[in-house]
């Protein structure tokens, strides 16, 4: 059993069941990570041109459904790594959907295979970490680009969200940062722009990606994004359920559900989706303790989905207020990165993935870790014939 108090200073719930609750602390905790929901995916609309409002839908039904499922706070959240990579470097909608139907189709099959602690051996943590740390570099230099392009829009993001990481730090105020932060954007666009038409969330047609297109998600998309997914979305959310909940998810069931729910989204416009163990303490550390948050979050991203319907709402925000909220979204992903056992694959891997790409720093950072822990295990074992020698 894992010790009860977690290394982020959060004390878990001996009240916690699986009974679906709400009050206002399962309001207040539904919204705790919207502030890693939003900017990823309107990023992502503004970057590629997908339709956000589907990806609003589908992030929202699988709120309720897992809330419903599980009867705890497991959050839903846009894949990081593919929303990093998305917003970088513009990626095309079955680029986006092969990623997803292939990471769901393997993480639904090593679920049901229960294979999840077994593959947990294969990647080192460091390995991981530098895969953050990769991804907040390239977030920043994205974040960077839309703030000079916009330097008020992006102080005053930048402002908002540091005011209430301060006030929820001392207070437990909610940090609804990221909402305050696109509301100011929308009312600034449309007294800029005039308020556009409203139109219905059109029938999702299924995306059919072009044969390119599984290839280049295989390599520059799913590759980065399963070593995160595997140690962050299912293992890590695994262990904090304990911590907080007292309630075990086991890995190959939230395995299963990562599988299932982009399988069935990702065909129909949805962005890829996983858990994550850093919502999870967003939502935990706001009040949140059963399904009920889950399902009041749903609703309100559902709301936003129908908000978001017409395309022109994305060109309402100042790309200012998109950087200075990556800008936060990257920190996030920095600080589980400094956590490393190893700094040099980190770093290294940070590096390389800033100048060439997740892959390539993935593929040398595994190289890397094993090498040093062959080299390690080399100078051991020097040592200990040098004291037998003596």
């Amino acid at each position: 059993m894992a010790d009860n108090t977690t290394n982020n200073g959060l004390q878990p719930d001996p009240k916690a069941t699986k009974k679906i609750r709400f009050s206002l602390r399962e309001l207040s905790g539904s919204v705790g990570d919207f502030g890693t929901i939003f900017p990823i995916i309107l990023g992502a609309g503004i970057a590629t041109g997908i339709n956000v409002s589907y990806a609003f839908v589908f992030i929202g039904l699988w709120f309720i459904i897992t809330g419903i499922y599980y009867g705890l706070p497991i959050p839903i959240e846009p894949m990081k790594a593919i929303g990093a990579i998305a917003i970088a470097e513009g990626l095309t909608g079955g680029e986006i959907a092969a990623s997803g139907i292939i990471i769901g189709l393997v993480f639904l099959i090593i679920g049901h295979l229960k294979g999840m602690e077994r593959i947990q051996r294969w990647v080192p943590e460091s390995v991981i970490r530098g895969i953050q740390v990769g991804l907040a570099l390239i977030l920043i230099r994205t974040a960077l680009g839309y703030i000079i392009s916009d330097l008020i829009f992006g102080a005053v993001a930048i402002g908002i969200v540091i005011f209430f990481f301060i006030a929820s730090s001392r207070s437990g105020l909610p940090d609804i940062s990221s909402l305050i932060v696109i509301g100011i954007g929308l009312v600034a666009g449309v007294m800029a722009q005039g308020m556009p038409p409203f139109r219905s969330i059109p029938i999702p047609e299924l995306i059919i990606p072009a044969t390119g297109d599984w290839l280049f998600a295989a390599i520059h998309l799913a590759i980065p994004q399963m070593p995160l997914t595997l140690g962050n979305a299912i293992l890590a959310t695994s262990l904090l359920t304990i911590d907080l909940l007292r309630r075990e998810v086991k890995p190959d069931t939230l395995s299963k559900t990562i599988g299932v729910m982009n399988l069935v989204s990702s065909p129909l416009g949805g962005f890829p989706m996983c858990h994550g163990a850093g919502g999870l303490a967003a939502q935990y550390r706001f009040g949140a303790r059963t399904g009920g948050a889950n399902i009041i979050a749903g609703l309100l991203i559902l709301g936003f989905a129908v908000a978001f319907a017409p395309p022109e709402v994305l060109t309402l925000i100042p790309y200012g207020i998109f950087g200075g909220l990556l800008v936060f979204v990257a920190i996030e992903l920095g600080k589980h990165g400094a956590k490393s056992p190893s700094y040099p694959v980190t770093i290294l891997m940070a590096v390389i993935a800033l100048i060439w790409g997740i892959t390539p720093a993935f593929v040398i950072g595994m190289i890397a870790s094993y090498g040093l822990e062959r080299r390690r295990g080399w100078g051991r074992t020097m040592l200990k014939r040098r004291d037998r020698e003596a």
